[in-house]
């Protein structure tokens, strides 16, 4: 729209539909009719607007009528450009009004982005310090769980060890009395045969008696009460009794072959280690009960190698194997395939953690009913 900051036209201030009205009318109005136009024609006269003239007025029945007419359309302009200045006024307001709102909302945009950038990037943190809070709650329950297990350790060594110490003593010593009194006593055949069958219960209670303080032995190196929290460890050494230990819980039916290489200590958490390790032997064993019947016998092998840089522990069953659907689970806190009850789900979870606080690796091969092999990696420096 014109805002008349230059010099109208007639054409700038009526369109050629308000001119031919506007002729129509003055015609009706003068007793001979008139034309306005842009052209000048004999006996025209001017039509003037803010002092400049855009047009020209002709026709008529005389001169008077021509300049009443010409008056009276100079007022009607008058009146036609207040229009237009206001019309242009509330445009170029509605303009200005509606750039600065385009322009506020692009600024409430990049706002709401900025917000929220901000408000994923604090989810974020919020998302990590949880997982923080969560590994911090579960390395505090192991450890309470470590320790609970070392002061039962430590307590039933403190009070087995020292009784097993004289029976073995005394059964010795009686071994010792029942051939000192096979030269006082009649050679007879109930003699002999007293004597035989004293001599198999001093010799099956001494058995005993070594058995039970291995197992107290096995006990205090899976818990490591006599070692520091970080020292050397002899990997073999606890894989054995982590091996003993299961093997005495599940009534030494199960058959374990253990195939370790000779390989140099390393520094490490003699707990953790023996804790990871004993959780996937238990996994195993869990694995060879829930085989399908009439499969071949069950064994778990376990083994130990050396590279340049590294130490290599296998744990291998042929038992159920995990299942496609749940294989990428089995690391996550608290989930178990077994029923309720029967596990806290934090086995696998705890042995993942203990590798990579050792800066070690993990990894599980698994086939749905042949059988499952984890490999684990510590580095030896």
């Amino acid at each position: 729209m014109r805002n008349f900051e230059d010099d109208p036209t007639l054409t700038d201030l009526l369109s050629s539909d308000q001119l031919c009205r506007l002729n129509r009318t003055l015609s009706a109005l003068c007793r001979e009719p008139v034309e306005v136009g842009s052209d000048k024609k004999p006996d025209a006269v001017a039509l003037e607007f803010n002092l400049e003239t855009v047009g020209w007025l002709s026709g008529g029945s005389s001169g008077e009528e021509r300049l009443a007419a010409a008056d009276l359309i100079s007022f009607l302009m008058m009146f036609i450009a207040k229009y237009r200045l206001a019309a242009n006024l509330h445009h170029d307001i509605t303009e200005a009004s509606y750039a600065e709102l385009q322009r506020q909302n692009e600024a409430l945009k990049a706002s709401e982005a900025r917000y929220r950038e901000l408000s994923d990037q604090l989810q974020a943190k919020v998302n990590e310090q949880v997982a923080v809070i969560e590994q911090a709650q579960m390395g505090l329950y192991e450890s309470a769980r470590l320790r609970s297990v070392g002061q039962l350790a430590a307590g039933v060594a403190h009070e087995i060890n020292n009784p097993i110490g004289f029976i073995s003593s005394n059964l010795k010593v009686a071994g010792e009395y029942v051939n000192d009194m096979r030269d006082l006593i009649p050679d007879t055949d109930q003699n002999r045969e007293l004597l035989a069958d004293f001599v198999d219960l001093i010799t099956e209670s001494s058995d005993g008696a070594r058995r039970i303080a291995s197992i107290v032995s096995d006990l205090k190196t899976f818990s490591s009460i006599d070692q520091a929290d970080y020292t050397l460890c002899d990997i073999n050494g606890l894989l054995s009794s982590a091996v003993h230990l299961l093997q005495t819980e599940y009534g030494h039916d199960l058959v374990i072959l253990e195939k370790l290489n000779e390989i140099p200590p390393i520094a490490g958490h003699p707990s953790r280690l023996s804790q990871a390790f004993y959780n996937l032997l238990d996994n195993a064993a869990q694995a060879l009960k829930s085989r399908e019947p009439g499969t071949d016998d069950g064994r778990i092998v376990t083994k130990t190698s050396i590279t340049s840089s590294e130490v290599q522990i296998v744990i291998q069953d042929n038992g159920c194997g995990i299942a496609e659907d749940i294989r990428q689970r089995v690391f996550d806190a608290f989930f178990t395939s077994r029923p309720v009850g029967s596990g806290t789900g934090l086995g696998l979870t705890v042995a993942r953690d203990t590798v990579r606080a050792h800066r070690g690796t993990i990894q599980i091969d698994s086939r749905e009913g042949t059988g499952t092999r984890v490999t684990l990696t510590l580095p030896i420096n």
